[in-house]
Order: C-alpha cells, then structure tokens, then sequence
C-alpha cells in the first residue's frame, strides 16, 4: 500500500495537533491542482459543493497529486452515503461533510466511510481506491485509515457543537465562515464580533474534546488570529482567490 494513504499519515498528523496549512481547490482543474501540489502545502481540499467538480473531474485532479506531498480532501456536496461512498471508492481517504448540524447527522457521516459493521459503506471489490483490487489487506485496514472532519455552519450545528465533537470517527470540526455569519444574521461578516465569539466557542469545544479544529481564512490577518486560537487545520487562500488577484494585480500593474 502506498504509505501515504495507509496509515493515513495526514489523519495521523491531524489527530496529534500539529498544524496543517493547506489551500481549497475551486478551479477543478488537474493542471492547476499539479501545480499546487508544488507548493508545499499540506494538504488541498477539493470542493463538490461549491466548485463544478463531480467524481469524472476529481479523478484526473487526485491523479495530478499523487506524489504530492499535499494530502488531497474532498468536500462532498451533502451528507449523504452514497455521494461519500463514490468519492471514497475513487481514491479520497478525507473526507469534509458540510452542514452537520446534529451528534446524529455526525454519525450518519463517520457511518457512510466505514464498511461494515462499523459502518454502511457499500462494498465493491474492485476499484481505484483499493488498486483495483490488487491491495489484498484494503478490507482489513481501510476503516482506521479515513479521516472524517465535519463542517459547523448554523445556528442548530452550533447548538449541538459539544455533542457533535463527542462522536467517535469525527477527527475534526470545520468552520464554515461563510455560512456560519449567514446563519448568525450577519451575512457577508464573517469578522462581526458575534460570529468571532462563536468561532472561538467551536474552537473551545473541539479543545475541550480533544478534537483539532479548523477553517477557511484567506486572510492573512484572519489566518494567523485562528491559528493564535488554536486553529491546526487552516486553509489559508484558494486557487481561485489567488489567480484572481495576481491576474488583476499584473493588470493593473500596466494598466495604471
């Protein structure tokens, strides 16, 4: 097996609370994710939810990475088994589930990864994530070597955060920013002083679980202020975020 993926080192990393800067994946393009995974981050997050990826596009991406150093995530576009048994079977060994808002719904997630009885993945005997059947230990070792981080975006995940970070398989709680102010009344303020206050209760409840926390902040200032509150897992900009800029920058730069 590659030792990359089994152990899973990324989630072995995870769990210990070192901290792991990587980058989100919008642009759904292997070329752009091959040159990211140049970088030197740690890991680079794939979006199904908001980006225009499906497994047919996020295969050649995890292709473009493979000998990366970056551990490749996916978001999956809902919780929801079967949309996580398809990007498991094509090759993801971490997986972000959005919008948990329930100890019920985390368990639903941490189910949908793991074959039986541990869980309700469904099984199929050959495919890429088990080298097409040519790993013969995958069956045996697979459910300890996918890590499960899930997303706390609304008022109810909030409510329910100290239940959710209680549930055995969810490695990591993930703050939603975007959402999250959305949910709070504060559209489009992810820095309101009420939506930072419950940034920071996440962050607590996680700690108080032993469980590391994370979230998106291409801000530099936002970044480092979460990574000072006990942050181990950031995304620290976006492919998108950074093309954009540095295109309109060198626009700009001629353009006067």
């Amino acid at each position: 097996m590659n030792e990359k993926y089994v152990p899973n080192q990324f989630r072995q990393k995870l769990l210990k609370g070192e901290t792991l800067i990587g980058c989100w994946c919008a642009l759904g393009n292997p070329i752009t994710a091959e040159v990211l995974g140049l970088a030197g981050f740690d890991w680079l997050l794939f979006d199904g939810e908001h980006a225009p990826n499906d497994v047919l596009s996020f295969i050649p991406q995890l292709m473009a990475v493979k000998d990366s150093a970056s551990m490749p995530i996916v978001r999956v576009p809902k919780n929801e088994p079967v949309i996580i048994k398809r990007v498991l079977d094509i090759g993801f060994y971490n997986v972000l589930v959005p919008y948990v808002e329930s100890k019920e719904e985390a368990e639903e997630a941490v189910s949908a990864t793991r074959y039986p009885p541990e869980g309700i993945r469904g099984v199929s005997v050959s495919h890429r994530n088990n080298g097409y059947a040519t790993i013969p230990d995958y069956f045996k070792v697979i459910n300890d070597n996918i890590g499960v981080i899930v997303q706390i975006e609304s008022q109810k995940g909030v409510d329910n955060v100290d239940e959710i970070a209680a549930v055995n398989g969810v490695d990591c709680l993930f703050v939603g920013p975007g959402d999250l102010s959305a949910a709070l009344g504060y559209l489009g303020q992810p820095n309101h002083p009420e939506v930072q206050k419950v940034i920071q209760h996440i962050f607590a409840t996680a700690k108080k679980h032993g469980k590391p926390c994370g979230i998106l902040a291409p801000v530099e200032a936002d970044a480092r202020r979460y990574l000072e509150w006990g942050a181990t897992f950031v995304a620290v900009g976006s492919d998108l975020g950074v093309f954009r800029g540095a295109t309109k920058a060198l626009s700009e730069k001629f353009k006067g």
